[in-house]
C-alpha cells in the first residue's frame, strides 16, 4: 500500500497516511479538526537511473544482456526514415558534380 502525504490548509499541519488506492482521502485535520485537508505531491522513494531497461538483470555472466530501451543497433529503422535520403547526403552528392 502506498503512503500519501496530506496537509491542512487551515493550520498547516502535515501528516502521512498508509492507505489503499481505493480508500477515500481524509477530509478532517487530526490537529485542528478543520475540513481543509489536501493531498500533497511528493517525490517517489525510488529512482530509475542508467542507460535503459535490460531484458533481464539476472542472467549469468556469460550471457549477453540486451538493452531494451536504447539499443539502436538491435532496433530496425522505420520504413519512412529508410526510404527518404538524408539532407546532408543529398547536398554532398549534388556538390560533387
Amino acid at each position: 500500500m502506498p503512503i500519501y502525504a496530506f496537509a491542512c490548509q487551515a493550520c498547516g499541519h502535515s501528516f502521512d497516511r498508509l492507505q489503499k488506492l481505493s480508500d477515500a482521502d481524509p477530509t478532517v485535520c487530526p490537529a485542528c479538526g478543520a475540513e481543509q485537508v489536501q493531498r500533497q505531491v511528493t517525490a517517489p522513494s525510488f529512482r530509475l537511473a542508467g542507460s535503459g531497461w535490460y531484458e533481464t538483470d539476472f542472467k549469468k555472466d556469460g550471457d549477453k544482456k540486451r538493452n531494451l530501451a536504447g539499443d539502436s543497433a538491435a532496433a530496425p529503422a522505420p520504413a519512412a526514415a529508410a526510404a527518404a535520403p538524408a539532407p546532408a547526403a543529398a547536398t554532398a552528392a549534388g556538390s560533387a558534380d
